[in-house]
């Protein structure tokens, strides 16, 4: 089996800690795979609107998830404070990818880094559409 390694960007666009809920906790009492996707939403939601932005509306560009890669380091347990840091990874002409990585806040132990494909999308059309230059020039200066 091919290991993944998720490569994390020298520039952090923003940070929150999130705690792991009893509800984020699995069979085995850590931290669900599942639970790390639904983490990862939630600081890509407070990022984004942290800018003024939303999933629907980047500069007049909604943005669909198209692909989610996690490499799992570290368990986490129900109560663990996790630091999570988002960053901006590949960029293409319509896409690019966003990167969080969560570290427990009790020991500095990184428990996860995520990869996720952000494509640009016009809803009303439905269809592609390039990333807009404003989101690119906001970011890219970072």
């Amino acid at each position: 089996m091919e290991k993944v390694h998720i490569i994390l960007p020298e520039t952090w666009l923003f940070e929150t800690v999130l705690p792991v809920r009893i509800g984020d906790i699995n069979y085995g009492n850590h931290l669900a795979n599942d639970a790390v996707l639904r983490l990862t939403h939630e600081v890509r939601l407070q990022f984004l609107n942290a800018h003024q932005y939303s999933e629907m509306n980047i500069e007049n560009a909604g943005l669909i998830m198209v692909n989610a890669v996690i490499q799992f380091i570290n368990q986490a347990f129900y109560g663990d404070e996790l630091l999570c840091k988002i960053g901006l990874g590949k960029i293409g002409k319509s896409s690019f990818d966003l990167i969080t990585q969560m570290i427990r806040q009790e020991d500095n132990k990184e428990i996860a880094r995520i990869k996720t494909g952000m494509v640009c999308f016009d809803y009303t059309q439905q269809k592609v559409q390039a990333i807009p230059q404003a989101f690119l020039e906001k970011f890219q200066a970072a």
